[in-house]
């Protein structure tokens, strides 16, 4: 259980009970490589890692969630999910890793949250020209409602479940 000293705000049981029922019918998440940034309690990420993710790598700059993630890891045996303390934003810029999946649950008032697509895919002005996506690669992008995704040009679709919104891209 998260400490309650916790800041994130962890993805609904059921908004992740939908999405995965999603991913399963779109790519095979065993043996996938994944980033899940903003990674807040590691949900994702282990949820990935119990699906048989190869690697998974969680980025993360809180303090406390980090320990949180790397004391379950532990607590459960994990060897392939691998926390990075830092800015999202950083990591992404240095990264020269393509993955399978990536997942974002960013802050939904993040300033810069409307920028992530472009910096995933490599072809934005915050971007350095390289896609953090393999080919036949998915990005999911969990939002608030004040945010609109369709005209990106790798924009797939959009789930809605209650107040989680996803946004998918390829």
């Amino acid at each position: 259980m998260p400490p309650k000293n916790i800041t994130a705000r962890p993805t609904t049981d059921f908004a992740k009970e939908s999405l995965f029922n999603l991913l399963v019918n779109r790519m095979e998440i065993e043996g996938a490589d994944v980033l899940d940034l903003f990674a807040g309690t590691g949900g994702i990420g282990l949820e990935c890692v119990s699906r048989g993710a190869r690697e998974v790598t969680a980025v993360e700059l809180a303090h406390v969630q980090q320990n949180f993630i790397i004391s379950t890891c532990k607590s459960l045996g994990i060897n392939n999910l691998h926390v990075i303390r830092g800015d999202v934003f950083r990591y992404m810029k240095s990264c020269s890793i393509r993955y399978d999946l990536i997942f974002a649950d960013p802050p939904y008032a993040l300033e810069e949250l409307p920028t992530l697509p472009s910096i995933v895919f490599g072809d934005g002005e915050d971007s350095r020209g390289f896609s953090l996506l393999k080919d036949g690669g998915l990005f999911v992008l969990e939002h608030g409602d004040q945010y609109d995704f369709s005209g990106h040009p790798h924009f797939l679709e959009l789930r809605t479940y209650g107040s989680v919104h996803f946004s998918f891209f390829s």
